[in-house]
């Protein structure tokens, strides 16, 4: 590992570390950023910033590095378009890619995570197609709100650094146009997707594929398989069981935040098991299973209800591609433990977001149950329900005992929620009059949230071995 590089503007608890130039050699294309007209400061994420040593950094300084992508010291010195294959609402399309962003820095945090910084709205690349590379100024106010709200409700997320203005007008069919321009930065555990491996095996390219095996265990470590897994001790096999805990975790906390992503293609499925990109994302208005988030899913294949469903199948696309250097039968074991760790992980989070402590599996589903009946009866707002659990525990967590320390957010008037009215009016704030007052006094109100629910419960293999989720 590389030791912390001295520089005046940083501090010693920055640690650059680009394991990914291992394999440069074929998961990437070097690109240039584009060259912007204007790079204006609209939000940076100190508090993410301060986990990989970059909070100290003035203004000027984070513009030069997360608006024009002067390198980072001792870091990549070119930016990497990643390539990647995918099925997008399950059908597969080997013409995608990092098509309007990067990787640009890898960082390790201070738990020593490899941590990257990746682009959206950074310019084009080899992948963009006919796009222009860029990225609406609403769209990364909208990513803004979704990393910070998710964080709040214990999701494993990416979170936004930075959000820059470029000066640019952007035609789009799907808001208003012509519309502002930005470029945001993302703090993400790793950018290796399911579809990295997809486009591996679409190539029949298994000397990589042994390497990007190694490099996401080497780098991702997480819990062995169980004992008397079959093929346990293969490299492949051990990673896939990893991912399924993961995504099982994953699918469990969109479901207990009432969040729906709207694109859950493999190409948006991180083997980490952390939720990123956030483009037609929504919260339920309503417990609808059938709710929608983007108005282009007409057969509702990503439904609310159907996310579990979705990010399972996407497992089985991992399965398959891992398929180049495994034999089915570990791999099919494996992919069996998705629907009881989906069920032990939803459990896990609604007794945490509750604030009661766990009784077990069977009384835990019938606590669950009993909540949706009351959602869906009363028709009540998921985050206004949980609040008012919260504060009014009643018949439904009879025999429960409570947990976590007291915050004062809990006597509050109403919860912290983000439906699509409270979005859309912060957006008519910052375009109607460039006041940002209310998404950063929303930011700050979530964050306060975030800090009364507290960090939520880890799986207890990896609870039990320090590991992150």
């Amino acid at each position: 590992m590389n030791a912390a590089v001295q520089h005046p503007d940083l501090p010693e608890s920055y640690h650059p570390e680009p394991a990914i130039l291992d394999l440069a050699g074929w998961i990437g294309d070097p690109v240039a950023p584009a060259d912007f007209p204007e790079t204006q400061l609209r939000f940076r994420n100190d508090r993410a910033a301060a986990s990989v040593g970059l909070a100290g950094l003035d203004d000027a300084k984070w513009t030069a590095h997360f608006g024009r992508f002067g390198p980072l010291p001792g870091n990549l010195p070119q930016p990497l378009a990643l390539r990647y294959h995918g099925h997008q609402f399950r059908n597969y399309n080997p013409e995608i890619g990092d098509g309007r962003g990067f990787l640009y820095a890898q960082l390790r945090a201070g738990d020593w995570r490899l941590m990257d910084l990746g682009t959206k709205g950074s310019g084009t690349t080899p992948h963009s197609r006919s796009g222009d590379g860029r990225l609406t100024l609403k769209g990364a106010m909208r990513e803004i709100l979704a990393t910070e709200m998710l964080e709040a409700l214990g999701v494993n997320t990416s979170k936004t650094l930075s959000v820059i203005e470029t000066g640019e007008r952007l035609w789009r069919g799907d808001e208003p146009s012509p519309t502002r321009s930005a470029v945001l930065v993302r703090l993400s555990h790793s950018h290796i997707r399911i579809g990295t491996f997809q486009r591996l095996l679409a190539l029949e390219e298994a000397d990589e594929m042994e390497q990007l095996v190694d490099y996401c265990l080497t780098q991702f470590p997480g819990p062995p398989p169980p004992d008397g897994a079959p093929g346990r001790e293969e490299p492949a096999v051990r990673l896939l069981h990893q991912v399924v805990e993961r995504m099982a975790d994953l699918a469990a906390s969109y479901m207990v935040a009432g969040f729906v992503h709207g694109v859950l293609n493999t190409d948006n499925m991180n083997v980490t098991g952390e939720s990123f990109d956030y483009g037609p994302w929504k919260w339920l208005p309503t417990w609808d299973p059938g709710f929608t988030a983007a108005s282009f899913d007409y057969s509702g294949l990503y439904a609310f209800g159907r996310q579990p469903e979705a990010i399972h199948w996407n497992c089985g696309q991992f399965a398959v591609a891992l398929r180049l250097l495994a034999d089915s039968p570990p791999l099919i074991a494996a992919l069996e433990r998705f629907g009881s760790l989906y069920m032990a992980a939803v459990a896990r989070r609604w007794c945490w977001r509750l604030g009661v402590a766990p009784q077990g599996l069977e009384p835990d589903t019938q606590l669950i149950a009993a909540c949706e009946a009351a959602m869906r009866d009363s028709g009540v707002q998921p985050d206004a329900f949980f609040f008012n659990q919260r504060q009014n525990p009643g018949a439904l967590l009879e025999g429960y005992e409570p947990i976590g320390a007291a915050h004062e957010y809990w006597a509050d008037p109403a919860p912290q929620s983000l439906v699509l009215d409270e979005v859309e009016a912060i957006w008519a704030a910052i375009d109607r009059d460039d006041d940002w007052g209310p998404l950063h006094a929303k930011v700050a109100a979530i964050r306060r949230m975030g800090a009364a629910h507290g960090a939520p419960p880890a799986p207890a293999g990896h609870a039990q071995q320090g590991l992150n989720p």
